[in-house]
């Protein structure tokens, strides 16, 4: 038996009622229960490991752009690069590799100067 509209079913006898009723499927409430919690527990944890994942790319992402060499203790330029290593804001060893060239053309005598101003405006404001 199809859909009915509410005007057949008002016509319909107590017998047509109850076949009717007997011919639609049953919900078996917990199967759809438990599915439901197993569909609502597997979204959660996708929902936790995609936000450990961006989580985990967004802190490796911001230490890309921005990393504290706190003390120098290693200065090397060879094969064209130049090197300097020291200790970063978390205490632990860190290394910086410049194109030595490159290097040359944005660090030169007027850099160095304005560096020394910088430090004695910073030294002077203390």
């Amino acid at each position: 038996m199809g859909k009915n509209t509410l005007e057949q079913i008002q016509k319909m006898t107590h017998d047509e009622l109850k076949e009717a009723l007997m011919e639609m499927p049953e919900l078996e409430k917990d199967e759809v229960i438990e599915e439901a919690d197993l569909t609502i527990a597997n979204l959660k944890l996708q929902y936790e490991s995609l936000k450990n994942s961006y989580d985990q790319l967004k802190d490796e992402q911001e230490s890309l752009n921005h990393k504290a060499m706190h003390s120098i203790n290693t200065f090397q330029c060879a094969e064209g690069e130049l090197y300097l290593r020291g200790i970063d804001e978390y205490g632990k060893d860190f290394q910086v590799c410049f194109d030595a060239y490159n290097f040359l053309d944005w660090i030169d005598t007027d850099q160095i100067q304005y560096i020394k101003e910088q430090i004695k405006k910073h030294i002077d404001s203390k």
